[in-house]
């Protein structure tokens, strides 16, 4: 271990840094015991080369390494373009099934490996990814991010993907739990409310949660969506959602991420340390502030939060076990026959 790592386990923030390389302040922030994950954004990638040598700096601050994410889905939300390949926008597997249910799921396992071998090659850890949301033709912000308007599509395809994500070697996110495809207000700039009876969202939007994808996720993404009919309290605030239904009766273990908690979806539960406390005492293990270094930097003055043991053991397992590199990507077999798959699609 350097002489200028710090030994901690991660915290249960996530928080984002400004450029290309850390800065003296940054690396600072980096470790602070309350941080435990570093979330990147196009403004963080200029090259391969540079994305790696900033995930090298940031895994080189720590032991154990903080996690590095990103939301890197295909199609308009793909974080880093330039040498990585052009994934396909996760409808355009949708409309693939409705032709070839086969080489759909083919295609999103291909689409799943190239994603997670890429990212994982340049010390990337975990994507934000898939979204399991429905598409019911009326999200301002789901869209063609929605694999499919049927559930059982949505499950059987998102289990493709995940499934090859994890033969690459990395974890998977679904989002936006229970479903933020019913909502029509984009919550990055409004309060969606979702009005149908619970029946009905579990029985359509939390049915890909219920399926076999359920044991590949390693991590869930709670919406800023008010389910008016079931709890007054956005999913992501929710000791119902979160505990009730997603610990409870669907029996996940892995890791709750709130969604950013600079979000006007976020607001109603009060300042930046209220939005953190509600959200973590209601069952996410690591919220996320983006966008925002006045209030990263307000979170980690103030909030003093009683740590878990188990927010740190789940948080640790999403650490790869290796990183390939750029160059054995590039001779490997499996990843050209994924690539020729998912360039077809793209």
């Amino acid at each position: 271990m350097s002489p200028e790592m710090t030994k901690l386990p991660q915290g249960p923030v996530m928080c984002d840094v400004a450029g290309l390389r850390l800065s003296e302040a940054e690396r600072e922030v980096l470790r602070h015991p309350l941080v435990g994950g570093v979330i990147l954004f196009a403004r963080n990638f200029q090259s391969t080369e540079q994305l790696a040598a900033l995930c090298g700096e940031i895994h080189a601050l720590r032991s154990p390494a903080l996690i590095i994410a990103v939301d890197h889905e295909g199609g308009r939300v793909q974080r880093f373009r330039q040498g990585f390949t052009r994934l396909p926008a996760m409808g355009r597997l949708g409309e693939l099934h409705a032709r070839s249910p086969r080489d759909a799921i083919l295609c999103a396992q291909d689409t799943g490996y190239v994603l997670a071998a890429e990212l994982l090659a340049c010390g990337v850890d975990l994507s934000f990814a898939p979204v399991l949301d429905l598409d019911y033709g009326q999200s301002r912000v789901v869209g063609d991010r929605a694999f499919h308007r049927n559930p059982q599509v949505v499950a059987m395809l998102a289990h493709a993907l995940a499934s090859g994500m994890r033969e690459a070697g990395m974890g998977c996110v679904g989002k936006h739990f229970p479903g933020h495809g019913f909502a029509e207000a984009d919550s990055h700039v409004a309060m969606p409310v979702d009005n149908r009876e619970f029946d009905a969202i579990w029985a359509e939007d939390i049915a890909p949660y219920r399926s076999e994808l359920g044991a590949l996720l390693s991590g869930v993404m709670p919406a800023h969506v008010v389910y008016e009919k079931v709890d007054a309290l956005p999913a992501g605030f929710s000791p119902f959602w979160l505990g009730e239904i997603l610990r409870g009766r669907l029996a996940f273990e892995g890791v709750v991420f709130s969604d950013d908690l600079t979000m006007e979806g976020a607001t109603l539960a009060g300042d930046i340390v209220a939005r953190a406390e509600a959200a973590y005492v209601a069952g996410c293990d690591m919220v996320l502030v983006c966008n925002r270094p006045d209030l990263t930097a307000d979170l980690l003055a103030r909030w003093q939060p009683a740590l878990r043991e188990s927010t740190a053991r789940r948080v640790a397992r999403l650490a790869p076990q290796q990183y390939p590199s750029l160059e054995v990507l590039s001779i490997d077999k499996r990843f050209a026959e994924a690539w020729a798959s998912v360039q077809a699609l793209a």
